[in-house]
Protein backbone atom coordinates (compact mmCIF):
# COMPACT_ATOMS: atom_id res chain seq x y z
CA UNK A 1 0.00 0.00 0.00
CA UNK A 2 1.33 3.47 -0.89
CA UNK A 3 2.17 5.64 2.10
CA UNK A 4 0.22 8.85 2.61
CA UNK A 5 2.26 12.03 2.38
CA UNK A 6 2.42 15.04 4.68
CA UNK A 7 3.40 18.21 2.82
CA UNK A 8 4.11 21.60 4.42
CA UNK A 9 3.30 24.47 2.06
CA UNK A 10 5.38 27.62 1.95
CA UNK A 11 3.34 30.46 0.45
CA UNK A 12 5.89 33.11 -0.50
CA UNK A 13 5.34 36.83 -0.90
CA UNK A 14 8.23 39.31 -1.17
CA UNK A 15 10.69 36.58 -0.17
CA UNK A 16 8.90 35.69 3.10
CA UNK A 17 6.57 32.85 4.06
CA UNK A 18 3.03 34.14 4.65
CA UNK A 19 -0.29 32.68 5.72
CA UNK A 20 -3.84 33.99 5.51
CA UNK A 21 -7.48 32.98 5.90
CA UNK A 22 -9.64 32.35 2.81
CA UNK A 23 -6.70 33.64 0.72
CA UNK A 24 -6.62 37.10 2.39
CA UNK A 25 -5.31 38.86 5.57
CA UNK A 26 -1.76 37.55 5.14
CA UNK A 27 0.63 37.44 8.10
CA UNK A 28 4.35 36.72 8.18
CA UNK A 29 5.32 33.13 9.03
CA UNK A 30 9.11 33.24 8.69
CA UNK A 31 12.10 32.70 6.42
CA UNK A 32 11.25 30.08 3.76
CA UNK A 33 14.81 28.71 3.60
CA UNK A 34 14.95 28.16 7.37
CA UNK A 35 11.47 26.62 7.41
CA UNK A 36 12.24 24.30 4.49
CA UNK A 37 15.37 22.99 6.21
CA UNK A 38 13.44 22.39 9.44
CA UNK A 39 10.65 20.51 7.67
CA UNK A 40 13.06 18.23 5.85
CA UNK A 41 14.70 17.38 9.19
CA UNK A 42 11.36 16.91 10.99
CA UNK A 43 9.99 14.23 8.66
CA UNK A 44 7.98 16.06 6.01
CA UNK A 45 7.57 13.87 2.91
CA UNK A 46 7.64 16.72 0.42
CA UNK A 47 7.54 20.51 0.30
CA UNK A 48 5.46 22.83 -1.83
CA UNK A 49 6.71 26.36 -2.45
CA UNK A 50 4.14 28.73 -4.01
CA UNK A 51 5.09 32.25 -5.05
CA UNK A 52 1.52 33.42 -4.47
CA UNK A 53 1.77 36.87 -6.02
CA UNK A 54 3.79 35.93 -9.13
CA UNK A 55 0.74 35.57 -11.39
CA UNK A 56 -0.93 38.73 -10.07
CA UNK A 57 2.29 40.69 -10.50
CA UNK A 58 3.00 39.15 -13.90
CA UNK A 59 6.46 37.82 -13.11
CA UNK A 60 8.28 34.52 -12.82
CA UNK A 61 8.90 32.58 -9.60
CA UNK A 62 11.97 33.75 -7.68
CA UNK A 63 14.73 31.51 -9.03
CA UNK A 64 17.32 32.45 -6.40
CA UNK A 65 15.02 31.51 -3.54
CA UNK A 66 14.24 28.19 -5.23
CA UNK A 67 17.97 27.51 -5.46
CA UNK A 68 18.53 28.36 -1.77
CA UNK A 69 15.68 26.10 -0.63
CA UNK A 70 16.77 23.23 -2.89
CA UNK A 71 20.26 23.34 -1.40
CA UNK A 72 18.80 22.80 2.08
CA UNK A 73 16.39 19.92 1.50
CA UNK A 74 16.68 16.25 0.56
CA UNK A 75 12.97 15.61 -0.06
CA UNK A 76 10.88 16.23 -3.19
CA UNK A 77 10.22 19.91 -3.69
CA UNK A 78 7.42 21.37 -5.83
CA UNK A 79 7.51 24.98 -7.02
CA UNK A 80 4.63 27.06 -8.35
CA UNK A 81 3.70 30.64 -9.17
CA UNK A 82 3.84 32.48 -12.47
CA UNK A 83 4.88 29.42 -14.50
CA UNK A 84 3.62 29.67 -18.07
CA UNK A 85 6.12 27.96 -20.38
CA UNK A 86 8.43 25.01 -20.94
CA UNK A 87 11.35 27.45 -20.55
CA UNK A 88 10.16 28.50 -17.05
CA UNK A 89 10.02 24.87 -15.97
CA UNK A 90 13.39 24.03 -17.49
CA UNK A 91 14.96 26.81 -15.43
CA UNK A 92 13.24 25.79 -12.18
CA UNK A 93 14.27 22.14 -12.54
CA UNK A 94 17.81 23.23 -13.34
CA UNK A 95 17.93 25.22 -10.09
CA UNK A 96 16.70 22.36 -7.92
CA UNK A 97 12.92 21.95 -8.09
CA UNK A 98 11.70 18.35 -8.48
CA UNK A 99 8.19 19.18 -9.69
CA UNK A 100 6.27 22.24 -10.79
CA UNK A 101 2.77 23.37 -9.93
CA UNK A 102 0.72 25.25 -12.53
CA UNK A 103 -2.68 26.81 -11.98
CA UNK A 104 -3.87 29.97 -13.77
CA UNK A 105 -1.63 29.36 -16.79
CA UNK A 106 -3.09 25.88 -17.26
CA UNK A 107 -6.67 27.18 -17.28
CA UNK A 108 -5.80 29.96 -19.71
CA UNK A 109 -3.88 27.61 -22.03
CA UNK A 110 -4.63 23.94 -21.23
CA UNK A 111 -2.12 22.76 -23.88
CA UNK A 112 0.61 23.79 -21.43
CA UNK A 113 -0.16 20.63 -19.40
CA UNK A 114 0.45 18.45 -22.47
CA UNK A 115 3.65 20.32 -23.34
CA UNK A 116 5.12 19.95 -19.84
CA UNK A 117 4.10 16.29 -19.51
CA UNK A 118 5.62 15.50 -22.93
CA UNK A 119 8.86 17.33 -22.18
CA UNK A 120 9.47 16.49 -18.51
CA UNK A 121 7.15 13.55 -17.73
CA UNK A 122 3.81 13.51 -15.92
CA UNK A 123 5.51 12.87 -12.57
CA UNK A 124 6.90 16.40 -12.76
CA UNK A 125 3.57 18.16 -13.43
CA UNK A 126 1.24 19.11 -10.57
CA UNK A 127 -1.91 21.02 -11.52
CA UNK A 128 -3.12 23.16 -8.63
CA UNK A 129 -6.83 23.88 -8.56
CA UNK A 130 -8.21 26.59 -6.27
CA UNK A 131 -11.97 26.17 -6.13
CA UNK A 132 -14.84 27.73 -4.24
CA UNK A 133 -18.21 26.15 -3.54
CA UNK A 134 -20.96 28.54 -4.61
CA UNK A 135 -24.59 27.43 -4.17
CA UNK A 136 -23.57 23.78 -4.13
CA UNK A 137 -21.27 23.90 -7.18
CA UNK A 138 -17.46 24.05 -7.10
CA UNK A 139 -15.96 26.68 -9.42
CA UNK A 140 -12.30 27.15 -10.31
CA UNK A 141 -10.67 30.48 -9.37
CA UNK A 142 -7.46 31.96 -10.78
CA UNK A 143 -4.63 34.32 -9.75
CA UNK A 144 -4.43 33.32 -6.10
CA UNK A 145 -8.19 32.96 -5.84
CA UNK A 146 -8.91 36.52 -6.99
CA UNK A 147 -10.54 35.75 -10.37
CA UNK A 148 -13.66 33.55 -10.50
CA UNK A 149 -14.35 31.44 -13.58
CA UNK A 150 -17.31 29.39 -14.82
CA UNK A 151 -15.07 26.32 -15.05
CA UNK A 152 -16.30 23.50 -12.80
CA UNK A 153 -13.85 21.72 -10.52
CA UNK A 154 -14.74 18.14 -11.45
CA UNK A 155 -14.79 18.78 -15.20
CA UNK A 156 -11.42 20.52 -15.03
CA UNK A 157 -9.87 17.76 -12.88
CA UNK A 158 -10.79 15.14 -15.47
CA UNK A 159 -9.38 17.27 -18.27
CA UNK A 160 -6.04 17.88 -16.55
CA UNK A 161 -5.64 14.14 -16.00
CA UNK A 162 -6.32 13.46 -19.69
CA UNK A 163 -3.76 16.09 -20.66
CA UNK A 164 -1.01 14.41 -18.66
CA UNK A 165 -0.92 15.93 -15.17
CA UNK A 166 0.72 13.65 -12.63
CA UNK A 167 -1.07 15.03 -9.55
CA UNK A 168 -3.80 17.46 -8.57
CA UNK A 169 -3.37 19.86 -5.67
CA UNK A 170 -6.92 20.82 -4.72
CA UNK A 171 -7.37 23.78 -2.38
CA UNK A 172 -10.84 24.54 -1.07
CA UNK A 173 -11.09 28.31 -0.81
CA UNK A 174 -14.05 27.87 1.54
CA UNK A 175 -11.88 25.93 3.97
CA UNK A 176 -8.52 27.69 3.53
CA UNK A 177 -7.10 28.92 6.85
CA UNK A 178 -10.30 28.18 8.78
CA UNK A 179 -8.85 25.15 10.62
CA UNK A 180 -12.27 23.48 10.44
CA UNK A 181 -11.15 20.45 8.41
CA UNK A 182 -10.61 19.63 4.75
CA UNK A 183 -13.29 19.53 2.02
CA UNK A 184 -13.59 15.75 2.31
CA UNK A 185 -16.78 15.32 0.29
CA UNK A 186 -15.28 17.11 -2.72
CA UNK A 187 -11.98 15.28 -2.24
CA UNK A 188 -13.71 11.88 -2.24
CA UNK A 189 -15.56 12.81 -5.43
CA UNK A 190 -12.27 13.85 -7.06
CA UNK A 191 -10.58 10.60 -5.99
CA UNK A 192 -13.39 8.59 -7.54
CA UNK A 193 -13.27 10.59 -10.80
CA UNK A 194 -9.53 10.53 -11.53
CA UNK A 195 -6.74 7.98 -11.23
CA UNK A 196 -3.91 10.36 -10.36
CA UNK A 197 -2.99 11.32 -6.77
CA UNK A 198 -4.97 14.07 -5.07
CA UNK A 199 -3.30 16.41 -2.58
CA UNK A 200 -5.79 17.87 -0.06
CA UNK A 201 -5.30 21.52 0.86
CA UNK A 202 -7.27 24.03 2.91
CA UNK A 203 -8.69 23.62 6.39
CA UNK A 204 -6.17 21.66 8.49
CA UNK A 205 -6.54 22.50 12.18
CA UNK A 206 -6.18 19.26 14.14
CA UNK A 207 -4.59 15.86 13.75
CA UNK A 208 -8.07 14.38 13.40
CA UNK A 209 -8.59 16.52 10.29
CA UNK A 210 -5.67 14.71 8.64
CA UNK A 211 -7.04 11.32 9.70
CA UNK A 212 -10.42 12.27 8.23
CA UNK A 213 -9.07 13.51 4.92
CA UNK A 214 -7.17 10.27 4.34
CA UNK A 215 -10.08 8.06 5.40
CA UNK A 216 -13.17 10.02 4.27
CA UNK A 217 -11.62 12.27 1.61
CA UNK A 218 -9.52 9.44 0.11
CA UNK A 219 -6.67 11.93 -0.29
CA UNK A 220 -3.23 10.65 -1.25
CA UNK A 221 -1.44 13.52 0.48
CA UNK A 222 -2.38 16.36 2.82
CA UNK A 223 -0.90 19.81 2.59
CA UNK A 224 -0.99 22.44 5.35
CA UNK A 225 0.73 25.66 6.28
CA UNK A 226 -0.01 27.53 9.50
CA UNK A 227 -0.43 24.47 11.76
CA UNK A 228 3.14 23.53 10.82
CA UNK A 229 4.65 27.04 10.56
CA UNK A 230 3.46 28.03 14.05
CA UNK A 231 4.24 24.70 15.70
CA UNK A 232 0.63 23.75 16.43
CA UNK A 233 1.02 20.23 14.99
CA UNK A 234 4.50 18.64 15.06
CA UNK A 235 4.93 16.49 11.94
CA UNK A 236 6.35 13.47 13.79
CA UNK A 237 3.44 13.48 16.28
CA UNK A 238 1.00 13.76 13.39
CA UNK A 239 2.52 10.79 11.59
CA UNK A 240 2.42 8.70 14.77
CA UNK A 241 -1.27 9.56 15.16
CA UNK A 242 -1.96 8.63 11.55
CA UNK A 243 -0.18 5.31 12.04
CA UNK A 244 -2.28 4.62 15.18
CA UNK A 245 -5.33 5.13 12.98
CA UNK A 246 -4.16 2.54 10.46
CA UNK A 247 -2.99 5.06 7.85
CA UNK A 248 0.31 4.06 6.19
CA UNK A 249 2.99 6.76 6.59
CA UNK A 250 6.76 7.00 6.37
CA UNK A 251 8.22 7.43 9.87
Amino acid sequence: MLTKRIIPCLDIKNGRTVKGVNFVNLIDAGDPVVLAKQYAALGADELVFLDISATLEGRKTMIELVHQVAEQVNIPFTVGGGISSVENVNELLKWGADKVSINSSAVKRPELINELADKFGSQCVVVAIDAKQIEGEWFVHLAGGTIPTKLKLFDWAQEVEKRGAGEILFTSMNHDGTKNGFANEALATLSNLVNIPIIASGGAGTMQHFVDTFKEGKADAALAASVFHFGEIPILNLKQELKRNGIPVRL
